[in-house]
């Protein structure tokens, strides 16, 4: 057993296509950002409140959880963190606090702003991450795919709570 002031040597081999497990939960995350976009225009109009502010709160959760994936991911980087996974962790962090926030306060149009900036960061900043070797190699794949779910649910959603005299 090594001691504390051993290092370790870890020999990894990546996939370029995210395992079938991760990409189940990968999607999976994404879906109730879709669902609420799309049920504010199918559903009960009494339940828009409750699924505008859910569905916010989802997608922030997702952005922090996403912020912690990176932060994890940097652990491992050879020679500590890098700068930009430092940074886009506490951009995402900062997006997805400031989009509970915002949604807790009633300012639906921003937290739904804020929630699309970082997610449409997500599908453009990964990519690059996974190529210089800052995050899984699959990200380059998975991610602008997964992404677009909320990159384009989340206008929709906007759209709604902007028309609607109910988030007047």
């Amino acid at each position: 057993m090594a001691s504390r002031d051993d290092g370790r040597t870890i020999t990894a081999t990546e996939a370029a296509e995210p395992p079938p497990i991760g990409a189940l939960f990968a999607f999976a995350a994404m879906l109730p950002i879709g669902a609420g976009a799309v049920y504010l225009w199918i559903g009960d109009e009494a339940q828009s409140f409750l699924t505008v502010n859910l569905t916010l709160l989802w997608g922030a959760a997702i952005l922090t959880f996403l912020a912690g994936v990176r932060r994890g991911v940097s652990f491992r980087q050879p020679g500590g963190p890098t700068l930009s996974q430092l940074a886009t962790m506490l951009w995402l962090y900062g997006l997805g606090f400031l989009a509970i926030v915002e949604t807790v306060w009633a300012y639906t149009l921003t937290a739904t702003a804020l929630e699309f900036v970082g997610f449409l960061s997500l599908a453009a900043l990964d990519p690059i991450a996974a190529k210089n070797g800052e995050a899984p190699l699959f990200f380059a794949s998975l991610r602008p795919i997964q992404m677009a779910i909320p990159i384009v649910a989340l206008p929709v959603l906007g759209y709604y709570v902007w028309q609607s005299p109910l988030f007047g």
